[in-house]
């Protein structure tokens, strides 16, 4: 079987009996039993890392290969005679190819809608086209320029009939007090002659106005319209493709079921490319093939995403729209037993790692944590991402479940962070930090020289929903936010400062402090704002944290060293 690989071909042969010993599961792709709701999981062990990482190293040494970032993956598969053996897939097209030797095929089903896929994606290239065309149309900068110079006109005049009408008020006190009968009645007379002027003068600007815009406007008003059409011309042929895939595409299971996609997420919306991606590939050819899997790792090579969302090289889960529905049918037959222990191995030893949460303050009603970098808040969407501050505090306390975050902290960012035991001191606190009733004390260290010793950035923040997490400045669309920040210490290309937040928007004081209408700085080793200087860690800790106590109406004051 030409896709099948030797584990030295990725791993020398002196490091492979050691990191297979080695069973502890770090990861486990895993689904509900659609036939008897059972728990099925497939783990990510060392040894699937370590092929993996070699699946890295040749993709870095072969230039035959696009740069384009995509997921790959791995799973370790053992024959029917008991030797071991690897396959290796990627996601979607590797160098606008479906099927590569040497890799997994797609999942069957794409070649029966090819000719309506070609269509489609013909169609949606026109459509491309024509709404690059409409955009670029020169109408809509001048209608743009062409409505600045009329409404700079109409203010200057503005400001100038204002300036006059003034002078005529004027005028006719004067007159009143000087002029009498017929002499003062034709002044003011000739006073009202000189308003009327000016109300002509501006309704014919405006008319003026209106004949050279409205033109233009008809022409962007029909391709604003036709921009409608074809945008949703574009979204029904998507739709319509999609569902012709989706009820085409079949997989197996272990059981040796097949099952469309579509008769698999009959009620949801499935995302574009659900069954291209690497996890769902893997586990139908083993199966179809009779190959037991072992381990499965999937990663992402080539260039990182714009938000840094996935980074080259680094270990990702099953996706949460495409892949996570289908684990349960797709994991159905496949053994469980030596999973399950490993499991149980790997619960054990998560339990030790809440028993060092370092908790900072706890009574009856809330509980305050020093979150380490690269923790987690919260449970993020995918598997892989449920280590968090609040997943630990569930496990290590008996009123676990009641706990509610009152914040957040990012990800890399260290520091406090309070967390409520019940409903209503999570009504209490949140309300505090609505009213900027807490005061928050953050310190960083910036890669480079900040000119004021102290002072305030007030910048409203906006997230582009189709570029999450990253935020920027936008005056139209952004919220209100607000830092005020004091300069401790200089030390040549580096600043320690402190910000005090009086708002929380999300990456509030990465982005003031690396705009350049802010501090134009970015923070030590914030890699998503582009700091290029090397770093271990985001140099960002939430430092000092007062609040009034919701239950005893004190006072509380929590802080805590910075780690940098």
């Amino acid at each position: 079987m030409i896709n099948l690989h030797k584990i030295s071909d990725f791993i020398k042969n002196n490091t492979i009996n050691d990191t297979i010993n080695n069973a502890f599961s770090i990861y486990f792709y895993e689904g509900i039993s659609p036939q008897n709701g059972e728990l099925l999981r497939l783990p990510r062990t060392p040894i699937a890392e370590a092929i993996a990482k070699g699946l890295m190293q040749q993709l870095a040494n072969n230039n035959d290969y696009s740069i384009e970032g995509k997921m790959y993956g791995i799973l370790l598969v053992e024959l029917p005679n008991g030797q071991q053996m690897v396959l290796k897939a990627f996601s979607g097209l590797l160098n606008g190819c479906h099927i590569i030797d040497g890799w997994v095929p797609p999942i069957p089903g794409r070649d029966r809608v090819a000719l309506a896929e070609a269509y489609t994606l013909s169609e949606l290239e026109t459509i491309k086209q024509e709404l690059i065309n409409l955009k670029n149309l020169p109408e809509w900068q001048q209608h743009e320029t062409l409505a600045s110079e009329f409404e700079e006109q109409l203010k200057l005049m503005r400001d100038r009939h204002h300036n006059c009408q003034q002078q005529r008020q004027e005028k006719r006190q004067l007159l009143c007090q000087t002029l009498t009968d017929e002499t003062l009645n034709l002044a003011l007379e000739q006073l009202d002659r000189e308003s009327q002027q000016n109300g002509i003068e501006r309704r014919k600007l405006k008319r003026q106005q209106h004949e050279k815009l409205q033109p233009i406007k008809d022409i962007i008003e029909t391709a604003t319209a036709r921009i409608r059409e074809l945008k949703q011309r574009r979204k029904n042929l998507s739709k319509q493709l999609q569902t012709q895939m989706y009820a085409a595409y079949s997989i197996t299971n272990f059981t040796g079921q097949s099952r469309s996609l579509q008769e698999l997420m009959p009620n949801g919306l499935m995302p574009t490319g659900t069954g291209d991606c690497c996890a769902p590939k893997l586990l139908h050819y083993a199966a179809i093939n009779n190959l037991k899997p072992l381990t499965m790792a999937e990663f992402w090579w080539g260039n990182s995403s714009i938000n840094l969302d996935k980074i080259q090289g680094e270990f990702y889960g099953a996706c949460t729209e495409r892949c996570q529905p289908l684990m349960g049918f797709l994991l159905s037959g496949l053994p469980q037993k030596h999973f399950l222990e490993t499991s149980k191995n790997q619960q054990k030893s998560a339990i030790s790692v809440t028993e060092n949460l370092p908790i900072i303050y706890e009574d009856r009603w809330l509980i305050a944590v020093n979150k380490p970098s690269g923790l987690l808040s919260v449970p993020g969407r995918y598997q892989d991402r449920q280590d968090s501050i609040l997943t630990r505090l569930r496990h290590l306390l008996p009123d676990g479940m009641a706990i509610i975050p009152v914040h957040r902290l990012d990800l890399e960012t260290s520091g406090i962070m309070l967390l409520a035991r019940s409903l209503p001191i999570y009504r209490e606190l949140s309300h505090q930090f609505q009213h900027k009733l807490v005061k928050k004390v953050y310190e960083a260290i910036l890669f480079g020289n900040v000119v004021n010793d102290f002072g305030e950035i007030d910048l409203p923040l906006w997230g582009n929903p189709e570029n999450r997490p990253y935020q920027q400045v936008n005056v139209e669309r952004g919220k209100p936010s607000l830092t005020h920040f004091q300069v401790i210490k200089r030390d040549r290309n580096f600043t320690r400062i402190e910000f005090m937040p009086l708002t929380g928007r999300t990456h509030q004081i990465r982005v003031h402090a690396v705009d350049r209408r802010g501090l134009g700085i970015p923070i030590l080793g914030d890699r998503l704002y582009g700091c290029l200087a090397p770093a271990s860690r985001l140099h960002l800790h939430a430092r000092e944290l007062s609040f009034e106590h919701p239950q005893l109406g004190k006072n509380l004051k929590l802080e805590i060293k910075t780690p940098f």
